[in-house]
């Protein structure tokens, strides 16, 4: 059995309303009433406001002076902005972590195996909780607390959240494109940089 996915306090509030407004409860230009939140979750307004604040970061809400928080409104290119700087980093990644990557590919094994039974049962949010954690995964093994910090910063699970689940409603296999990421490390592949790169920027959504 695999073990319990934690989350702080503010992921949780975070990941509810980022269903909110995939799901459509909160339209573009919607407001989003904070205190309303955490009634609802039975918190106090101060996650809610933390949660809040890292989606405006993301671009996804907005605020403005007496008029509060509302929904952005995105198109496919908003998300597509953040996928050539994600493969950069990756690339950069790949290349730090390829050896250890050669060595032990046992961390990105796991997700793949996970992503197989996501694919299995149709299961978009563990497809995007284990895309997001194979690539960290990448991102980790290159042993660089600045590229880390980098990667995190441009909300990737956010964004693989709304790519996979409001662009691309029809589910598809995600396993088998990071099954053949794996075996290039294991062979230690001399043109991973550029597998890497075109992998992610074809997970970008069509404009």
């Amino acid at each position: 059995m695999a073990p319990p996915v934690v989350h702080s306090l503010r992921e949780q509030i975070r990941e509810h309303i980022l269903e909110g407004i995939v799901g459509g409860r909160w339209q573009p230009g919607e407001r989003i009433v904070e205190r309303r939140i955490a009634a609802e979750l039975l918190v106090s307004q101060t996650p809610v406001r933390e949660a809040l604040r890292e989606l405006e970061s993301l671009r996804l809400i907005e605020s403005a002076p007496n008029k509060g928080v509302r929904v952005r409104e995105l198109t496919a290119a908003d998300l597509k902005e953040s996928y050539p700087v994600r493969a950069g980093l990756e690339q950069v990644a790949a290349e730090l972590a390829a050896e250890s990557l050669a060595e032990d590919p046992s961390a990105l094994e796991h997700e793949v195996a996970a992503l197989y039974a996501a694919d299995a049962a149709g299961d978009s949010e563990a497809q995007v909780r284990h895309t997001v954690a194979f690539h960290r995964a990448i991102v980790q093994a290159a042993g660089n607390s600045v590229l880390l910090h980098t990667w995190e910063s441009l909300g990737i699970e956010v964004w693989t959240t709304l790519s996979i689940r409001w662009l691309s409603p029809e589910p598809r296999p995600h396993a088998e494109d990071h099954a053949r990421l794996v075996a290039a490390f294991r062979r230690r592949d001399p043109a991973i940089r550029e597998l890497i790169k075109e992998h992610v920027l074809s997970c970008a959504p069509r404009v």
